[in-house]
């Protein structure tokens, strides 16, 4: 009689093998990729949205009642809202980026340290002074954090970036509570030691004693004497940029 026919079970020394083949590619692929690549890879979160595309953001749990008068001097605040949500001042960059073994990638760094001011009088801004410091910009990954400091801004050379208009801001009218409005402003940038004249599309938006200002800007990065810093797992980085700023605004 033909005895019946057994599952075929691999050996042990088999899977064992098979085994340390999957580990070997794994190990392979953390040194071609990088930590940061890999990470990307299996958890890596979508970049946050430009702010070309959002309204100014006004923290939902916060309230700040409207000053007697509107005129006066207006100040960057750092204590409303958070960077969780980026409901926060805050000022930062949105560059292009291909990575070793992913492809391409937005990078976006932005920084809570800024300060700066303005002047209102009547339907007037005038006066705009924006400090941001440039060393505490944090993106999703720390070592294209540590590489800013010695390339590209080099913020360790260059620790600040300066936004001062050149020329008064002209409303019209002051637009109601809550309602959001598209203004132009002109002045000088100052990044990476070089100054240079532009002008900034915000979105404005009033809500009781809280101004808020959303707004973007193109940057090629050699009209600042720079050049896109460069690392193992990055292929090559865009020659331009995207300034963004979002800043909280209280009545002084």
């Amino acid at each position: 009689m033909t005895a019946p026919l057994s599952p075929t079970v691999p050996p042990a020394h088999g899977t064992r093998n098979l085994l340390m083949v999957v580990i070997a590619v794994f190990v392979v692929a953390v040194v071609a990729v990088g930590g940061y690549g890999l990470w990307y890879i299996l958890i890596g979160p979508a970049a946050p949205a430009a702010v070309s595309s959002e309204a100014p953001v006004i923290p939902a749990s916060t309230s700040v009642a409207a000053p007697a008068s509107l005129d006066g001097s207006w100040q960057v605040n750092d204590s409303l809202g958070s960077m969780n949500d980026f409901s926060a001042s805050w000022a930062g960059y949105r560059v292009q980026e291909q990575l070793v073994g992913v492809g391409g990638h937005t990078a976006v760094g932005r920084t809570p340290k800024v300060s700066g001011s303005m002047t209102l009088t009547g339907s007037t801004v005038d006066n705009v002074q924006i400090t941001a410091d440039l060393t505490a910009l944090a993106s999703d990954d720390s070592n294209r954090d540590g590489q800013l400091h010695r390339q590209a801004i080099q913020t360790d050379t260059y620790p600040t970036a300066t936004f001062k208009t050149t020329q008064p801001i002209d409303l019209g009218t002051l637009p109601a509570d809550g309602k959001i409005v598209s203004v132009t402003a002109t002045g000088a940038l100052t990044l990476h030691g070089t100054t240079k004249t532009v002008q900034i599309t915000l979105q404005a938006q009033r809500q009781g004693g809280i101004i808020a200002l959303a707004g973007s800007l193109p940057i090629v990065f050699g009209d600042y004497g720079f050049q896109g810093p460069n690392s193992f797992s990055v292929v090559s980085v865009d020659d331009h940029g995207i300034m963004e700023l979002h800043l909280l605004f209280t009545h002084a």
